[in-house]
């Protein structure tokens, strides 16, 4: 299922996840982030935005990112949780106009084409024949339950803005929805690297690309078992500023650099 099948245009998803910024990296990449205008239409950023998820961190993001000429939307990372302030976090990145997701989305008007974005951070969990359940202990149960209720959120974002009219659906996660852009990670960590569940959301409820980050040492292009592009946008992987994606005007959008 996708969103409707007129389309008006090609938009440029520039995306870019695991920057890790800190105060010694202030201005790192605003030189590359000012030429957007000339690349991309919108600017996706996949968590991991700090390197240990503080409030003077983020203000670092907040400065690289405000005031770009393209809307920018972001969901967090664990790292941007590690300090217990993903509050402050999502505070400082919100007031620089950035959209921070977390099982909701946005509908963007990009030249007459309507795209939605769903986000969430997402967790571990792993990949069918391989993954965790609902089962024993309450702390195992709890982190299933977490990470299934992270896939619940983002299949109601896509949702809802597919019901919205959405042009262009894109799924916005931090962790991963296959096991296809992990590879080059150890396999023995793919567990703590996505779940299958989130996948499961996308295929579900439709969309047209999936952009996540986390695996430093994986892949950058992936695929759903529906079909849906996956891309592996952490910047150890596609080793730049940004990559930029074209969703095309007919059918379902395949998504190319």
């Amino acid at each position: 299922m996708t969103g409707t099948s007129e389309r008006t245009g090609t938009v440029r998803v520039a995306a870019v996840g695991d920057i890790h910024l800190g105060p010694d990296s202030a201005g790192l990449l605003r030189p590359a982030f000012d030429t957007l205008a000339r690349h991309a239409d919108l600017l996706l950023l996949a968590g991991d935005l700090t390197r240990h998820g503080t409030r003077e961190e983020a203000r670092v993001v907040a400065a690289e990112a405000a005031g770009l000429p393209v809307p920018v939307v972001a969901v967090l990372g664990n790292h941007d949780y590690h300090s217990d302030q993903e509050k402050a976090v999502t505070e400082e990145l919100q007031a620089a106009g950035i959209r921070v997701l977390e099982g909701d989305g946005v509908l963007l008007d990009i030249d007459g084409t309507k795209v939605g974005i769903a986000g969430t951070k997402g967790f571990c969990g792993g990949f069918a024949g391989r993954s965790g359940s609902e089962f024993g202990e309450p702390e195992m149960k709890s982190f299933m339950q977490y990470t299934r209720a992270c896939a619940e959120g983002l299949g109601q974002a896509l949702r809802e803005l597919r019901e919205a009219g959405s042009d262009l659906l894109i799924a916005l996660t931090h962790y991963a929805p296959v096991p296809d852009t992990l590879a080059g990670e150890p396999p023995e960590i793919y567990p703590f690297l996505g779940s299958y569940l989130l996948a499961e959301a996308m295929d579900a409820e439709g969309a047209d690309l999936a952009v996540h980050g986390h695996a430093h040492l994986g892949t950058e292009h992936g695929m759903t078992g529906g079909g849906i592009p996956v891309r592996n946008v952490a910047m150890a992987v596609i080793d730049r500023a940004f990559a930029v994606y074209h969703l095309g005007n007919h059918g379902r959008a395949t998504a190319a650099p």
